[in-house]
Formats: C-alpha cells, structure tokens, sequence
C-alpha cells in the first residue's frame, strides 16, 4: 500500500460535515416518512470522505467521463447518497421530498435508481449485484486504458449473496487494482444478527483466499477512514495487481443512542419526539470531539 498523509484538520472538517450530514438525512427520512436508518447511518464517515475528499468527482457534471465511480450495491440505503447530493448543490431538500416515489413525478426512492438520479452509478436493492457490476466497471477502465477508479460499498448482511462470492473471485482473478471493496459491516441485518444469520467470518481470511489485499478499519472513526483511503496506490489501468477490500467495522444506527446496534432500526420512519431525540444525540457527537 502507497502511505500518503492524513491532514488532521481535514479529518476534523469531515467530522464536522458527518454531523451536518447525519442530522439533515433524520430531517430528510423525517419528512419523506420511511428509511434505512440504522445502515444509512453507519456508512456517513465513508460516504462523505469518497465524496468530499478522495473521489475523483465534479457535483456539476455526475457524468464526467473521468470521474470515479461509486457503486452502493446495499441500495436501500440510497438517502445517505441523496442527502450528500443536496448538500452539494445537485439537489434541494425540498425538491427531493417533493420528488420522493410520488405517483407520477417520482425521481428518488428508497432505492437508488440510475434512471433518474444522474449521480447514481448502478440501480441498487437487489442485493448482491453491485459488486458484480463493479467488477465489470473496473474490467471497462483497464480496456479503455481510463485512470478512474471504481469503488463498491456492500453491506455485510449483503454478502450472504452468492453472486459477492463469484465477483470477490473474479476482482481477485483478474486482479483489478483500480477496484476497491468496500464492506460495511455494522453486524446487522433485516433479521438479526449477520454472526447469527449467515456468518461471514473470518472475513479478512476468506477475502485474502479470493487474492485481495484486506485493510481492517473502524469505519466510523474518521481518522482511520481517511487513512486507509490515503493509503490506496494510484488508479492506474496498466497496474495489474490486488484488489483492495476495506472492511469497514462500524456500528448500525451510529450517532444516535436508541438506534445504534438495534435491528428494529433496519427499516422505517421516525416519529417527532425520537427525530428530536436523535438530532439532540448527533449535536453531542460534535462536542464530544472538541
């Protein structure tokens, strides 16, 4: 792995931004009335240092043919997305809500819909497919000799999918250096517990067998977030080396105290006083870190 340097402030500008983020996204599922809470919280650290800081990215231009690509293959979790897409100026929190699966107007949904929304890379929901389709986005850049990367978010729960395993195979086969995976394993899943569901672990072993590179991270600290993100070697077409996997160790509902390593928080609304709750429990994070 390339060891560049973590600026300090920088980690500290995101943190901050991670609080903006987490208390319009509970505004934002609020007023829309249902959500993924627990999964949208815990990838806010990851998504907003992709986007902010070590995505090759243009708000203005989502198409760019140079950009990064940023598959979240744990669909249902597409609000985060939304929210950051707002506070880049793509969209108003107003025209989204208003926009939101209406019967004939309809732009964004509770899964992430290419169709629609320019910024989304790959129609999510039915999981395990985002991380085959990456596999073949990262395929098209080394053919095309392109410099941009392509990066997967999958959910833990996400990978008791066959179809993750033959991609996971395939990246390592082929070995896409311009791929990284990215696991955001928060330990929760629709019905419970993953280690209960269908126990992935030891992960780190079983994706090092599949010829990947294994990065272990707290997922909600931002430190460790941007220094595994600084630590990728540069995209580059010609490089015929490891994927990289980061499993991303983070907590379900992160942020909020009634939500965090609940399962009733995979799915639904929040009701005014639990939003106010919530909020209240985001601004303590903030000065919990001063």
């Amino acid at each position: 792995m390339y060891k560049n340097e973590v600026n300090e402030e920088r980690v500290r500008q995101l943190e901050e931004k991670c609080v903006e983020i987490r208390k319009s996204l509970l505004n934002f599922i609020y007023r829309i009335g249902m959500g993924h809470l627990g999964g949208e919280l815990s990838i806010v650290e990851m998504a907003v240092a992709l986007y902010y800081e070590y995505m090759k990215y243009d708000p203005k231009n989502p198409k760019w043919e140079d950009r990064d690509r940023l598959v979240l293959s744990k669909g249902h979790c597409s609000e985060t997305l939304f929210t950051i897409f707002s506070d880049l100026g793509m969209y108003t929190m107003d025209y989204m809500v208003e926009h939101f699966e209406t019967l004939d107007t309809a732009l964004f949904g509770m899964h992430s819909n290419r169709k629609y929304v320019p910024a989304i890379e790959v129609s999510a929901g039915s999981l395990g497919h985002g991380l085959p389709v990456a596999v073949g986005l990262a395929l098209g850049a080394r053919a095309q000799k392109k410099l941009w990367r392509t990066f997967v978010i999958v959910g833990d729960g996400e990978l008791n999918e066959g179809s993750n395993w033959e991609a996971f195979m395939a990246g390592g086969h082929y070995k896409l250096g311009n791929l990284v995976a990215i696991v955001d394993k928060n330990q929760l899943q629709m019905t419970g517990p993953t280690e209960r569901v269908m126990s992935i672990d030891p992960l780190d072993k079983k994706l090092e067998a599949f010829n990947w590179d294994v990065l272990q991270i707290d997922g909600n600290d931002m430190y460790s977030v941007c220094k595994a993100l600084a630590s990728l070697p540069p995209a580059d077409p010609w490089a015929v080396r490891k994927p990289v996997a980061i499993i991303s160790n983070t907590a379900k509902g992160k942020g909020v105290s009634f939500m965090e390593g609940n399962v009733k928080w995979h799915g639904g609304g929040i009701a005014k006083e639990q939003l106010e709750q919530a909020l209240a429990d985001v601004e303590n994070g903030r000065k919990g870190r001063i």
